[in-house]
């Protein structure tokens, strides 16, 4: 560890979930474990079947990402469902390297599946390092067009587009919010960032704090930055869309739901970023959950602050959605 600093206490609850992380020893990313994290931890058949005993049915679709290279969206909808309705087009994290499509999709159960009838929309985008900046962010950016320009025949409204996402998968949410706004592309409803990966420049108290401990710690940070952007992290030659923080104008943005743990080395950048869009006259809700670190919600569903957390959003989304939409 390099330049570290006293840091706000995990909570708790969750700190056992880090004892026994710990207990396993020092964890170091190289680019070689890549492929084997890039895996579904389930089969697309156990997958289906989750989905079909709630009551959802999944179908691959097959469209232009950037350059028009073909990705894959998945697309998630209650079985049977007719009309138009909103959708949540979803990006998925992994530090722009790993991660997939499919993956983590029982988070949105809690919060938005179960209460509402919505098309979700996972979007297969390309990874670093084999399609740096800013082959993610524009692919990501083709899916909604698509979607947008689709989106009779997936009976979506396409006045109620919801973009959300995770990790990078927020950084890439907010870059992808950035285009749409200023290439006057596909309008949308909201944005969902949580724990968002925004700035590439390794500057703020929380990189510092966050080194060595906990989950998605600064070197991690680092790594994942390194492979999107290459010898241009940290530089000049970054563009707002593949690095949100940098961002000086945060006007026009849709509403937007923002948080992260106090103990997370995205934190300062998360408020910056709220911070930005009310100065900017937007309209934003931002959370600072105590104790917590980077994908708390995920790795410890059931603690009480995760609870706390996902009620939160559950209720952003209400207000957002209607209740008693499904």
């Amino acid at each position: 560890m390099s330049d570290v600093i006293p840091r706000p206490p995990f909570d708790p609850e969750l700190a056992t979930f880090l004892t026994a992380l710990e207990a396993r020893g020092p964890f170091t990313l190289t680019t070689e474990m890549l492929p084997r994290m890039r895996g579904l931890d389930i089969t697309e058949e156990a997958l289906d079947e989750r989905l079909r005993s709630r009551g959802y049915e999944r179908r691959t679709l097959t469209v232009p990402g950037h350059l028009r290279h073909p990705i894959t969206l998945a697309v998630i909808q209650q079985i049977g469902r007719t009309g138009a309705t909103s959708a949540v087009y979803t990006i998925h994290g992994g530090g722009m390297m790993f991660g997939h499509h499919l993956g983590n999709l029982d988070s949105y159960d809690d919060w938005l599946l179960d209460d509402h009838d919505v098309v979700l929309i996972s979007v297969d985008y390309r990874l670093a390092p084999e399609h740096p900046d800013p082959y993610p962010v524009e692919d990501c950016y083709a899916g909604l067009v698509w979607v947008h320009a689709h989106a009779h025949e997936l009976g979506i409204d396409p006045e109620r587009i919801v973009i959300a996402g995770q990790s990078a998968g927020a950084g890439l949410a907010a870059g992808t919010a950035l285009l749409a706004r200023d290439r006057k592309g596909p309008p949308l409803l909201a944005q969902i960032l949580v724990s968002p990966m925004l700035d590439d420049r390794d500057s703020t108290v929380s990189t510092r704090q966050i080194d060595g401990v906990g989950v998605a710690d600064r070197q991690l940070t680092r790594f994942g930055w390194d492979a999107y952007l290459g010898a241009r992290r940290g530089g000049e030659d970054v563009s707002v869309y593949a690095a949100p923080a940098r961002a000086t104008d945060l006007s026009g943005l849709p509403s937007t739901y923002i948080d992260c743990g106090s103990a997370e080395v995205f934190r300062d950048e998360t408020v910056a970023y709220a911070s930005a869009l009310w100065a900017a006259g937007g309209d934003a809700e931002l959370h600072v959950w105590p104790g917590a670190f980077h994908g708390f919600t995920s790795m410890m569903p059931s603690a009480a602050i995760s609870l706390s957390a996902t009620a939160a959003l559950a209720d952003w989304t209400r207000r957002l959605l209607g209740s008693g939409t499904r």
